[in-house]
């Protein structure tokens, strides 16, 4: 059975100003979420399942709805205010965060998957590689994720968040931590950017870049950790469970190893407006080796 490719495209872009999963980034104005479906249809996978707001439905079918004769297409939507039985939940501005993102696909998957970032750039080869795993590796107890270096991850423009992994010699993932408003300082890589407790950060350090690659058992891993954090956080509206959240829990309770599988594939994201430029000249080389056809779709 071939793997499907989760995409997680639920936020507003509020750094950037904008609906930026959609925004034209190559040059006849693709967007960078349209160059990890040519890549995961090249690598093998066998349907896209998008996470998104109920109320940009309509704008993402309008666009990627060409795409359902190359690759089966499915929708989940992720709310900002849920339900939980026996807790009073306070309003909340945004969701829950990308392990609850991750959660509301459940019904479309069955089989091994990964897991991307609509906005992020991950490098053609990185989807062979996570199809690689998926087929012949992936099980309930092992897992895993791609690392990229830190400091090739970073904004010339703002601040951004980033899970910084420790990793062993087995290459399996120790530990992964959200790190929150990273940037250069002087020459530095710190976190916590302007606020008090900030730190400085290894530029070396392995950080994921939310690919992941799951086994469908996983669903129910998040369900119970979603429910636990939402209790300890009912009254929090700025809470969010994220992805590093589970599987860190899994990893120091003994029930799954995840394996950090390096890329040397170029990675960037469109944090910012400003980040744009940047993002377009990336493609435009890409498109100059070959990697890409112009117009993508031919």
């Amino acid at each position: 059975m071939k793997p499907t490719l989760l995409i997680l495209a639920a936020g507003m872009g509020s750094r950037y100003g904008g609906l930026k999963q959609i925004d034209g980034i190559g040059p006849n104005e693709e967007p960078i979420i349209e160059y990890s479906i040519y890549d995961a249809i090249q690598s093998g996978f066998g349907k896209i399942v998008f996470v998104i707001r109920q109320e940009f439905d309509e704008a993402f079918r309008s666009r990627f709805s060409k795409f359902e004769d190359k690759i089966d297409i499915a929708y989940a939507y992720q709310p900002v205010q849920v339900e939980l039985e026996g807790v009073d939940l306070v309003e909340r501005q945004k969701p829950w965060g990308t392990s609850h993102a991750v959660l509301v696909a459940q019904e479309f998957i069955n089989e091994p998957f990964a897991v991307i970032n609509a906005d992020d750039y991950y490098g053609n080869n990185s989807f062979k590689i996570m199809v690689n795993f998926l087929q012949n590796d992936c099980s309930p107890s092992v897992m895993s994720m791609l690392g990229y270096v830190l400091d090739n991850t970073l904004s010339e423009h703002g601040t951004v968040n980033r899970g910084v992994c420790e990793v062993n010699e087995s290459g399996h993932l120790i530990e992964v931590i959200e790190r929150t408003k990273i940037a250069k300082v002087d020459g530095k890589v710190e976190y916590n950017v302007g606020e008090d407790g900030g730190a400085e950060l290894n530029p070396k350090a392995s950080v994921s870049m939310n690919y992941w690659g799951f086994h469908p058992s996983i669903f129910a891993e998040i369900e119970q950790g979603l429910h636990a954090f939402m209790k300890a956080n009912a009254q929090d509206p700025k809470a969010e469970y994220y992805i590093p959240n589970i599987v860190t829990d899994k990893i120091n309770d003994g029930t799954m190893v995840v394996k950090v599988i390096p890329t040397t594939d170029t990675w960037f994201g469109v944090t910012y407006k400003e980040d744009k430029p940047m993002a377009v000249v990336a493609i435009a080389e890409q498109i100059k080796k070959g990697v890409y056809p112009t117009p993508l779709w031919g």
